[in-house]
């Protein structure tokens, strides 16, 4: 008798799980984290650096460089990296170039909020070169 039980439960259970196995699984996905991972760099903090600023000082604004090359003391790259736990991954550079010890320019994706800036993004231009004020005297 319980053989026969047994039997009947699997052929059930092979039978729901045949039946709605997309709709089950579609249900049962597991919840994802947001993963950040590097740098965040926004169109405000870029806004407050002046050319001729120097490292110490972009490095208070910015925050630590997550790349900085041996061999060229000139470049700090900023990187920021943003894949939720369901939808499209986004990544932002930030290159930050300096004359000895002073800021001299910017490249990056850094979105403005500008609506020249906006019009480059939607044709879909990934690096552009950010200016900066030089500094008042």
């Amino acid at each position: 008798m319980r053989l026969s039980h047994l039997t009947a439960l699997i052929a059930a259970l092979g039978l729901l799980a045949g039946c709605s196995a997309g709709s089950l699984t579609d249900r049962l996905n597991p919840y994802r984290i947001d993963v950040r991972q590097g740098n965040y760099v926004d169109q405000e903090m870029v806004a407050q650096l002046r050319r001729g600023m120097t490292r110490d000082q972009v490095r208070f604004l910015l925050g630590t460089p997550l790349v900085v090359d041996m061999f060229r003391n000139d470049r700090w790259d900023y990187v920021y990296a943003f894949a939720p736990g369901r939808g499209e991954s986004q990544q932002r550079v930030l290159s930050v170039f300096f004359d000895g010890d002073l800021l001299d320019r910017l490249e990056g994706d850094i979105q403005a909020g500008d609506a020249q800036a906006q019009a480059e993004a939607v044709r879909g231009q990934r690096s552009r070169v950010i200016e900066i004020e030089a500094p008042a005297k």
